[in-house]
């Protein structure tokens, strides 16, 4: 049914917009730009800060342009002398609360409040906040975030990112008017309160009000000990660092990245995607196993089993969903996976003491902070990553070293991790852990080379918050001849918001494997990725990795040559007593 269509004048240019949109819409429609803070294109309309008020003719007062309908014959002006005015008074309101020095915050030069201050050329302060709370101290408690008052706006955009997309609940709004604030349950520290540190409130804060807790001046600190520190980059944070850097992305970016890092000091750059592969070997094993059993009748194979590869999900399920313990997988992340084969395997292979290896991670994961200081993730009594830096921080590294990676020549990874397949770089997209998982899985079943529509499975693509696929095996092997026939069901959760409704209807439908990813897009569109963020940039991040999964000749996890190395010297074979004492974990369980 077409929708009705309206026509208003905004600075006497007519417009036409559907019935329902906003000012703040039509005004992007005819390139007229209104300044915002609380808006935000993945959020619903707030109408909190009102940064962005407009003249309308035959209204007394100004209004906010982000929640007012266009209707027709509307007369707006966005740039009258009153408006001016009172956006010039609103942002020196913001910043007579916000107590901050410009130079020294992180977010110096990617704040939007410093940019209408820019904009609205503010200089010596008219107001002064008159309302002194206690001392606002930043709250620096977690292991992934910081939350400092003395920054915030009262946007209210975490609050309604918490809420609304990730159904998480850690901030609300508390007392009204000058007094009016951000807040965890009864004030408590972030440490304790059920936080899942997946960051999506710091890429969608216009100030820094929240970040994440930073490691980098620490990674710089042990390269200088003499030890032997190694380093892994996932596919996400190479797509995305470009962002931050100034530069396009191209397909000669990871070996430049490589250079780089040599260059900062890193004694070894290992390919994430080569631990990727591992996890999808021993996913499908796990996966087959349980399989067996359940066709065995045997009660320890819960079904379906869960991804467990996002630690914002994990640490949601443990919270939200304990029932769901026994279904999530056994098995470590990627992230994990990479330091505890750095600390067994390639110490073996490189003849260095385990105990003076320090690994450090380059995660898109503000979660991933957490996961790695969890002191159940570790073998022989040694942390498997010891830093976990997120791709900003990376940035800001390659910044202070003043490196220009477009003009450095390429550098190969490691040599006993340089390979990875196509498969591994989907992992870090919604949707991409079963493709990765489909792959190997219809292969070990049928022993038939895959199809080009299992090579792209394009219900499992793109952001929809809840997708699935359905195979069905015929022609199977002889050990698996119980799959003969059966039909398979897979599906996709996008975001911890949209895994409150799918396990909410869980039982209504019978389902053998499902992934959840705690992020938006997954962890594409993470927490530690390049501000801002939106439903665009994450698709436009994504086509990335999928264009790289194409140029790829490796597709499959378990035909990576090198992935077959390790297990035939170390590992001996998926799901070995080896393999589970260096890759797999005691999934967190809430009582």
């Amino acid at each position: 049914m077409e929708k009705y269509q309206v026509s208003l004048t905004i600075n006497n240019i007519p417009v036409t917009v559907e019935e329902g949109s906003t000012v703040l819409d039509a005004a992007r429609k005819v390139n007229l730009h209104i300044p915002t803070l609380c808006n935000h294109p993945d959020l619903k309309v707030a109408g909190n800060c009102r940064v962005c008020v407009v003249e309308i003719k035959g209204q007394k007062e100004l209004s906010a342009a982000c929640a007012t309908p266009a209707t027709e014959d509307m007369e707006v002006f966005t740039n009258s002398r009153r408006v001016r005015t009172a956006r010039k008074n609103i942002v020196e309101l913001l910043l007579s609360e916000h107590n901050a020095d410009c130079t020294k915050c992180y977010r110096n030069g990617n704040c939007e409040l410093q940019w209408l201050a820019s904009e609205y050329r503010i200089g010596d302060h008219v107001f002064h906040d008159l309302v002194k709370e206690q001392e606002k101290i930043p709250d620096t408690s977690s292991w992934s975030l910081i939350k400092d008052d003395s920054k915030c706006i009262r946007c209210q955009r975490c609050v309604r990112t918490c809420n609304d997309l990730q159904d998480v609940g850690t901030f609300s709004v508390i007392k009204k008017g000058k007094r009016q604030k951000v807040s965890t349950f009864l004030s408590k520290p972030l440490k304790e309160v059920f936080c899942i540190d997946c960051g999506q409130c710091i890429v969608r804060c216009p100030t820094a009000a929240l970040s994440e807790k930073a490691n980098y001046e620490e990674v710089w600190d042990v390269l200088e000990t003499g030890k032997h520190v190694v380093i892994s980059t996932t596919p996400a944070v190479r797509a995305a660092i470009g962002e931050e850097l100034g530069f396009e992305y191209n397909k000669h970016s990871d070996l430049k990245i490589v250079t780089a890092l040599k260059l900062m000091g890193f004694n070894s750059v290992v390919d994430y995607g080569f631990f990727t592969d591992i996890y999808i070997v021993e996913l499908c094993t796990e996966f087959l196993l349980r399989m067996k059993q359940a066709q065995a009748n045997e009660g320890s194979a819960k079904m379906p089993l869960i991804s467990s590869g996002s630690p914002g999900w994990v640490k949601y399920a443990a919270e939200k969903h304990p029932e769901l313990a026994g279904n999530l997988s056994d098995c470590k992340s990627p992230h994990q996976i990479f330091g505890a084969v750095v600390k067994s395997f390639y110490a073996d292979k490189k003849a260095l003491d385990p105990k003076k290896i320090i690994t450090v991670s380059v995660s898109p994961c503000t979660a991933a902070k957490a996961e790695s200081a969890n002191p159940k993730m570790e073998v022989n009594g040694l942390k498997d990553v010891d830093f976990t830096i997120t791709t900003r921080e990376l940035a800001r590294m390659i910044r202070q070293s003043g490196i220009d990676i477009e003009r450095l020549p390429e550098t190969d990874y490691d040599n006993l991790t340089q390979i990875h397949s196509g498969a591994s770089v989907l992992t870090e997209l919604s949707g991409g852990t079963t493709e990765a998982l489909i792959r190997t899985l219809y292969e070990l079943i049928t022993g038939n080379e895959l199809t080009p529509e299992l090579l792209k499975i394009m219900p499992l693509r793109g952001q929809n918050g809840i997708k699935e696929t359905v195979m069905k095996f015929t022609d199977v092997r002889a050990d698996w001849d119980f799959l003969e026939g059966k039909e398979l069901r897979f599906a996709v959760v996008n975001g911890t918001g949209n895994a409150a409704k799918f396990f909410g209807t869980l039982p209504e439908k019978e389902y053998h494997f499902v992934e959840v990813m705690a992020c938006a897009g997954g962890c594409i569109g993470g927490g530690g990725q390049p501000i801002p963020v939106s439903a665009e940039l994450v698709k436009a991040r994504s086509s990335i990795l999928y264009s790289l999964d194409e140029i790829n000749g490796v597709k499959k996890s378990h035909d990576n040559s090198a992935l077959q190395d390790i297990f035939r010297e170390f590992l001996k074979q998926p799901g070995s007593e080896k393999a589970k004492e260096i890759l797999y974990k005691e999934v967190p369980k809430v009582n």
